[in-house]
């Protein structure tokens, strides 16, 4: 059992440390520099916005896939928020998770969640991404791309979790006002290896990058 002082003092530093997060997010350099609009909330798991937004990336997508990666990447958020009790904001959670306080909540694990049930989802007309921001920084974020088959990263929509814990975030690669995407093959390589190993399960048809010949 936790004692009273020890347990008090947590309390303190996880206040102090969410100030200075909230106080981060509000002075970040990179947001202020950039005018750009907002990412956009889904509104629910049968969004039609985002699902036509999905089914028109290219006139070969099937609407059906469109609306099963919609309502995957929603419900997914809502019950990973449940499962690992999120807390705002996202920078709050990522030190709950990193003291021990948490099982999960870091970026790259909404990442990897969503890209492991998309993938299940053998999708023929829809390919998976694995997208970073400044990575190998303290400010590094993780999301999955979403584009039609055979077309380039960079007209894709990304699908954020994160951002807004559990709430689903969505918008185009470019015009994101708070990060700056790449792709990374060789992590989504890895990602659905290992999903794939652990679940004991490879889909007929793997979503793939595109723009990676080693895939």
């Amino acid at each position: 059992m936790i004692s009273s002082h020890r347990n008090c003092s947590f309390r303190v530093s996880t206040f102090a440390f969410a100030t200075l997060v909230v106080l981060e997010l509000f002075a970040s350099p990179a947001q202020a520099r950039r005018n750009k609009e907002p990412v956009i909330f889904a509104r629910s798991a049968e969004d039609p916005v985002l699902r036509h937004r999905v089914a028109t990336l290219a006139p070969g997508v099937d609407p059906e896939e469109a609306r099963l990666v919609v309502s995957t990447a929603y419900t997914t958020g809502r019950e990973l928020a449940r499962k690992w009790r999120v807390l705002w904001p996202p920078g709050l959670q990522n030190f709950l998770v990193n003291t021990g306080a948490r099982k999960g909540g870091l970026c790259f694990q909404w990442a990897a969640e969503l890209l492991s049930r998309l993938d299940g989802l053998q999708l023929k007309t829809l390919e998976l991404h694995w997208a970073e921001s400044y990575p190998g920084t303290a400010s590094e974020h993780n999301v999955i791309v979403v584009t039609a088959r055979g077309q380039p990263f960079f007209q894709g929509i990304l699908f954020d979790n994160w951002r807004y814990c559990g709430r689903l975030a969505w918008g185009p690669i470019n015009g994101d006002p708070e990060y700056e995407w790449k792709e990374n093959p060789a992590e989504l390589t890895s990602r659905l290896a290992r999903s794939r190993s652990e679940s004991g399960h490879r889909p007929k048809t793997a979503a793939k990058s595109s723009s990676n010949t080693g895939l």
